[in-house]
Order: C-alpha cells, then sequence, then structure tokens
C-alpha cells in the first residue's frame, strides 16, 4: 500500500466510485459480499488498491498547500518538478494569531497595530521521493488544499525582485 487505507466513512463517501471500480474489475454486489466473508484478505486487498488509486488522483490535482500556526503561514505551490513556498512569520510580541487571519491585508494591519512585524520568506526545492509521496507527507502532517491558491500569489507578489 502506497499511502493508507480509506477509514470507513471516506469509503462510505465514496461508495459510488467503489463500486465502479469492482464492476471493473468484473466484481458483482453478491460476489463483493461473498469475497468479504469466504476471503477477508483479498477483500481488504481490492481496498487497499482502491484507497491508492483515490489518493493517486487527489494529489495529482494539487497545485497549492497552506500550513498555518499562530504565528507562520507556509504556502506551497506544488508543480510537476518542483515545490514552491511563500510563507510570512510573525516577529514581536502580539496577540496576532495567523490561525485566525481573514486575509493578508487584515494581517498585515493587525501585525503594525500591535507592534509586531511580519517576516516574509521563500525557498524551493525538488520532491523526495516524489512528488505524490511529498504531498501525502505534508497532508498527513497538518497541511490543507488550497483550492485558488490565493494566499501564495498574494505572497509571490509581495516578495521583492531578486538582487541584480
Amino acid at each position: 500500500m502506497k499511502y493508507r487505507r480509506l477509514a470507513a466513512d471516506e469509503l462510505q463517501e465514496l461508495e459510488t466510485e467503489f463500486v465502479q471500480f469492482l464492476s471493473s474489475n468484473t466484481i458483482t454486489g453478491p460476489d463483493w459480499e461473498a469475497l468479504k466473508r469466504e476471503k477477508p484478505e483479498r477483500a481488504e486487498e481490492l481496498i487497499e488498491l482502491f484507497s491508492d488509486i483515490v489518493f493517486e488522483k487527489v494529489l495529482e490535482k494539487i497545485e497549492y498547500l497552506e500550513i498555518s500556526t499562530p504565528k507562520d503561514i507556509r504556502t506551497f505551490h506544488c508543480e510537476q518538478d518542483r515545490i514552491r513556498m511563500n510563507g510570512i512569520r510573525v516577529e514581536g510580541e502580539t496577540s496576532l494569531d495567523l490561525t485566525q487571519a481573514k486575509d493578508a491585508q487584515s494581517m498585515i494591519i493587525e501585525a503594525r497595530e500591535s507592534g509586531a512585524t511580519l517576516k516574509a520568506y521563500s525557498g524551493e526545492k525538488g520532491y523526495t521521493p516524489g512528488r505524490s509521496e511529498e504531498l501525502f507527507r505534508m497532508i498527513q502532517q497538518g497541511a490543507l488544499i488550497s483550492r485558488d491558491g490565493n494566499l501564495f500569489k498574494t505572497l509571490e507578489a509581495l516578495k521583492p525582485p531578486p538582487a541584480q
């Protein structure tokens, strides 16, 4: 198994897709019920295979991820051969909690009003060992999928141009 087995509630949500998966493997409803009773280890293998297929499809579509803590936000643009990161960190004493911030502008205003500063940082690297595995690991560690990448794009626009 490459990723993890889908939980029972996740499988329930994907019931239609799972039935299609079984059908494509020439397994009918009655066959599936018999397989679960008579060969539970084979039924588990099929669930694990289906789980890997689901995760692979989700992971290949990811463009942006975000990880937020009260004092730090890291945003990632997940390209095919590399991952680029833009982050912002609160420096100084403040009650500003980046996990509660509404948007980049409100973060900046609140940081200034509290006397703290926001420090931007960025970086990029290749995937280790591969794109899907690294994105899966990041999600398991708390990264969230961003549908629009707006925060990454906002932080990207705030970066100073590279020194010449």
